[in-house]
């Protein structure tokens, strides 16, 4: 899984891994949160109310969920089986909260932590995407503090993104590494 605070690059680096990899997947998470014109249902994120998402709770088909900046996010099960039943790698672009609770579902999951050089090259980097309002991004770079806390306590690997290039590099080998190794997860152990 690959982890890192808004605007540190992990999606770019995600999807450069999916590009130079073979046989590696992305999940796409389940979210409550609102559509953006240029995403699409199934690709970006599997877009559901909240009341849907609480179904998918309560049913056990979420392996992990939280709650971020008012919306909740989540893991859906049977789609990470199927990635991995067909003897694929997946990667799951998670919060630090969701990243901890996988690490505790699948002990052998490899946890990558996407970090910034430096806090004001983030607070740059999220200036330049100009995705959020300026109040949406002191809360992203407030709780981003927290999440590097809390990746230096749990995460195995950490990635520093100051070259993109490098960083890309860096999780590749990483992966290459843990991919001869089998992660089973919950039911999924035979």
């Amino acid at each position: 899984m690959i982890s890192g605070p808004s605007g540190v690059g992990k999606s770019t680096i995600c999807r450069e891994v999916l590009n130079r990899l073979d046989n590696v997947c992305s999940s796409i998470s389940v979210t409550t949160r609102p559509q953006a014109k240029n995403e699409i249902n199934g690709k970006d994120y599997w877009f559901v109310t909240k009341q849907q998402f609480q179904e998918k709770l309560e049913a056990g088909q979420l392996l992990e969920y939280a709650e971020v900046f008012g919306n909740f996010y989540g893991t859906p099960k049977d789609k990470v089986d199927e990635v991995l039943d067909a003897g694929k790698t997946v990667i799951l672009e998670i919060d630090v909260q969701g990243g901890k609770k996988i690490k505790n579902n699948c002990p052998d999951a490899v946890m990558i932590f996407i970090m910034p050089p430096a806090r004001r090259v983030l607070a740059e980097r999220m200036t330049r995407r100009a995705r959020d309002d300026s109040q949406s991004a002191a809360k992203r770079l407030g709780g981003a503090d927290a999440e590097i806390a809390a990746a230096k306590q749990y995460y195995e690997h950490i990635v520093v993104n100051d070259d993109l290039q490098e960083a890309i590099n860096n999780v590749i080998q990483i992966i290459q590494q843990a991919r001869s190794l089998e992660v089973d997860c919950g039911e999924r152990k035979k």
